[in-house]
């Protein structure tokens, strides 16, 4: 008899509810509660249970405001068609207004996190408005611009972002306690990692969530059965600049202090990135393709330690250029997930758990 955890063969789904729903059996859902108290954990043992966990929480931190962020593309991308290669200018905008509420107007930190995300909204919908009108090629350009005219604000806006200069970011605190270490600023980061892929997961499952597929499967078609084309294009930009500033002011209130430097195009093509090898139109994918991101250069600094001076770096001349295996290895890997698995890593991970499902049977 099938476990509470397996379904059997075929699909029993018999109401839209049952269909619908965030976690298909009951099991998945108490995996996902016990992974996420075991990440509560890890600050506790790293504190008071003799292992040295700093390094690890710090990365952790960085997939978790990055993997909100790369939510945030993979709505507008992945979910609804339409493209973006100046998300990071969002997430920078994000990092800048945060610190800019809480150093001019007193706003606490606990309340301008949320508030950049709204700044970034606005932002976001400023730029999606004539935007949501183009489509390919034409959006690419326009999203383009919008990454350089606001990489130009930050530089020359010394009142909002303190220019060349950059701008301080307060430790986060709340009931007067300051979140100002890596295990305390962990738990922040990932209440809203929780939080905000909740809400994405239960935006798809609206009416609204199910207008942003339509109009990325065939626009034609989603246009003829009413539905409002610039409306739900203008809200995908709204809602992914969201992500992009909350993503953006958690990333500046983590390191404690924000400059320009850090918001180019290239770290733009590292969102894509991420949203690729994780998965278009998945959001678990979202967080699977930023740990692969961010762990990835960990990998290859480890490998290129372990090739210094050895017969391979002497055979191959390499010397100097180790350091650039790093780049190297982000771009190969973004063309390896798209000639060999489009899908991204959250497919393959259905696959992994089909195929234990289904053992020994082929069906």
């Amino acid at each position: 008899m099938a476990g509470a955890g397996f379904r059997p063969c075929g699909d029993f789904k018999q109401d839209y509810a049952s269909d619908t729903r965030i976690f298909d059996t009951a099991a998945s859902r108490w995996w996902c509660a016990a992974g996420v108290a075991l990440l509560c954990l890890l600050p506790v043992v790293s504190e008071y249970g003799g292992l040295d966990l700093k390094y690890e929480l710090s990365l952790l931190i960085q997939v978790g405001y990055l993997g909100i962020a790369a939510l945030g593309l993979n709505i507008l991308v992945g979910f609804t068609g339409q493209i973006s290669i100046g998300h990071a200018a969002f997430f920078g905008f994000g990092a800048f207004a945060s610190p800019f509420l809480n150093n001019n107007f007193g706003v606490p930190v606990f309340f301008a996190i949320p508030l950049a995300g709204l700044m970034a909204t606005a932002a976001g919908m400023l730029f999606g408005i004539p935007a949501a009108r183009l489509k390919g090629l034409y959006l690419a350009i326009a999203t383009l611009a919008a990454q350089f005219i606001l990489q130009d604000f930050f530089a020359r806006a010394d009142w909002f972002s303190g220019g060349t200069h950059g701008a301080p970011a307060s430790p986060f605190t709340i009931f007067g306690l300051a979140f100002d270490s890596d295990a305390t600023f962990f738990y922040v980061v990932l209440a809203y990692v929780v939080i905000l892929y909740l809400a994405a997961a239960n935006l798809m499952r609206t009416r609204d969530g199910r207008a942003l597929v339509a109009v990325r499967d065939h626009y034609l078609s989603a246009e003829m059965m009413g539905i409002n084309l610039t409306k739900y294009r203008t809200m995908s930009f709204g809602i992914s600049s969201f992500y992009a500033g909350i993503g953006g002011a958690l990333y500046a209130h983590y390191l404690g202090f924000v400059s320009v430097e850090g918001f180019t195009i290239l770290f733009s093509i590292q969102f894509l990135g991420m949203i690729i090898i994780g998965g278009l139109g998945s959001i678990m994918g979202s967080l699977m393709g930023t740990a692969f991101m961010v762990l990835l250069p960990e990998v290859m600094d480890g490998l290129t330690g372990a090739l210094a001076g050895t017969a391979v770096d002497l055979a191959l001349g390499l010397k100097d250029n180790l350091a650039y295996l790093r780049e190297i290895a982000i771009g190969v890997t973004i063309i390896l997930f798209l000639v060999f698995e489009p899908d991204g890593l959250a497919h393959r991970w259905r696959q992994i758990k089909a195929y234990w499902k289904l053992y020994p049977f082929s069906y």
